[in-house]
């Protein structure tokens, strides 16, 4: 992310509010109506996916891919007016806070039945489409098993001092100090956000970057998602692959899991398309996709994969938070720029 898109970022989660508007991004054209999806999920991991939504709700699909915190501030600025039908977001915060703001609509029950209930809103307007867990990445050749953390607050120790990677205008990391607040409380998670700032953590762009630091053996550990991981051991062999996994276990916020998801705004002109593309991203085949391609834990019963061999979901202990109490990014934002960390 640019320095541009990380102020961007942060202003917007603060506020939601303060981005440039968009043009151009769909309407109807000479064939018919456009569906517009803003995306903060990356092009790459699912461009093949949105690519076969149009097929699937029998119209042209426009994609608008950006930066999850700066496309729900987007989104807020140009309420009513915006060209967006449809919200796929990277994390489940982003969506928690447009849904406060009065911005999506209730998604059809269809939709919401193929979630549980700790993966949706409480009043519909938004369902987790994948999964993802924190995870720590460290490097075997730098880290013994033994030195790994138990929690977040082994973190702290100064033995650590300059060696953890994190991405602070990303997303889910965003989600996961949101789930500090959330456990601890504000004073609880600004002191350790305090003392982790003062054990100097390397910034980086995005936890592609992170990931690649500690396999290249240029830091020791780092803070992100688990199927950054399994997406590179997918391309180039597990054999192939120095950094390792460490999962944090116990009720602790450094196993958080976390959801991308959707959203139909309100505001949209074309809500049976837009219906249909939430439907399509809880259909069988884009939860096989999930699982298969994107290395995430789907949210439909019954869907496995065999191409990856992930941690079961229900040996995660992640710590007893719903997704919806993950709204509150503006009061991150706020936090995190007090202690100087965004």
């Amino acid at each position: 992310m640019s320095l541009r898109s990380t102020r961007l970022a942060a202003a917007i989660l603060a506020t939601l509010l303060g981005a440039s508007s968009l043009a151009g991004c769909g309407d109807a054209g000479s064939d018919g109506p456009t569906l517009t999806v803003y995306s903060g999920r990356n092009e790459g991991l699912v461009k093949p996916l949105l690519d076969k939504a149009e097929k699937a709700i029998g119209a042209k699909v426009n994609v608008r891919y950006g930066d999850t915190a700066a496309l729900a501030g987007q989104i807020s600025e140009e309420g009513d007016s915006s060209p967006a039908d449809v919200f796929f977001s990277q994390d489940a915060g982003a969506l928690g806070a447009l849904s406060t703001a009065g911005r999506l609509d209730k998604l059809p029950q269809g939709v919401l039945d193929t979630a549980a209930e700790q993966w949706k809103a409480a009043d519909g307007t938004w369902v987790a489409t994948s999964l993802r867990t924190r995870v720590v990445v460290y490097d075997p050749q730098q880290v013994t098993e033994a030195e790994l953390p138990k929690g977040i607050d082994d973190l702290l120790d100064p033995k650590w001092k300059g060696k953890v990677g994190f991405a602070p205008s990303n997303a889910s990391w965003q989600a996961f100090v949101t789930a500090i607040r959330v456990l601890r409380g504000e004073d609880g998670a600004k002191t350790w956000l305090e003392k982790f700032k003062a054990n100097e953590p390397q910034k980086f762009e995005n936890n592609i970057k992170i990931r690649d630091a500690v396999d290249e053996g240029k830091l020791p550990l780092g803070l992100m998602n688990h199927y950054y991981w399994f997406e590179k051991a997918h391309q180039v062999g597990i054999d192939k692959m120095r950094a390792k996994l460490h999962y944090i276990k116990g009720d602790d916020p450094g196993s958080l899991v976390n959801a991308a998801g959707v959203g139909v705004l309100k505001s949209s002109k074309h809500k049976d398309l837009a219906n249909k593309f939430a439907e399509f991203l809880m259909s069988a085949e884009s939860q096989q996709y999930f699982a298969d391609k994107t290395a995430e834990y789907p949210v439909r019963a019954g869907i496995t994969t065999t191409e990856h061999k992930l941690v079961p979901l229900n040996e995660l202990q992640p710590p007893n938070l719903k997704l919806a109490d993950l709204q509150s990014l503006p009061k991150t934002a706020e936090l995190l720029r007090q202690v100087g960390l965004l």
